[in-house]
C-alpha cells in the first residue's frame, strides 16, 4: 500500500517551480511555433495571429476588447507585433497596459 506524504515548503520554492516549469513549456512550445521563422516577421496580420494562437476571429475581437491583445492600425488594415502576442500569451497578467 503506498503512502501519502506531506510536505511543508515555502512560497518561495512553489514560485520557482511553478517559474521553471513555465520556462520549459515555453521553450519546447516556442520551438513547434517557429520562432526563430516568426522573430523575422515582428509584425502580424489578423489572420497570422488567429493561425498562431489557434483562434477564430471573433474570439480574436473578444480578446482585443478585454485588452488581451493590442492591434495597431494602418488604414484599413490590423496589425500584432509578433513579441507582444508572445508576451500576452505567456503571462501570469495578459492584460495589455
Amino acid at each position: 500500500m503506498s503512502e501519502l506524504k506531506v510536505v511543508t515548503v515555502s512560497l518561495s520554492v512553489v514560485e520557482t517551480l511553478v517559474n521553471d516549469s513555465n520556462q520549459l513549456f515555453y521553450d519546447k512550445l516556442s520551438k513547434q511555433l517557429g520562432e526563430t521563422q516568426n522573430q523575422e516577421k515582428e509584425i502580424l496580420t489578423r489572420k497570422e495571429v488567429a493561425d498562431l494562437l489557434g483562434i477564430s476571429y471573433p474570439c480574436m475581437y473578444d480578446w482585443i476588447e478585454n485588452g488581451y491583445l493590442k492591434p495597431y492600425k494602418m488604414g484599413n488594415r490590423t496589425y500584432f507585433k509578433y513579441s507582444e502576442v508572445m508576451e500576452t500569451l505567456f503571462s501570469s497578467n495578459p492584460h495589455v497596459s
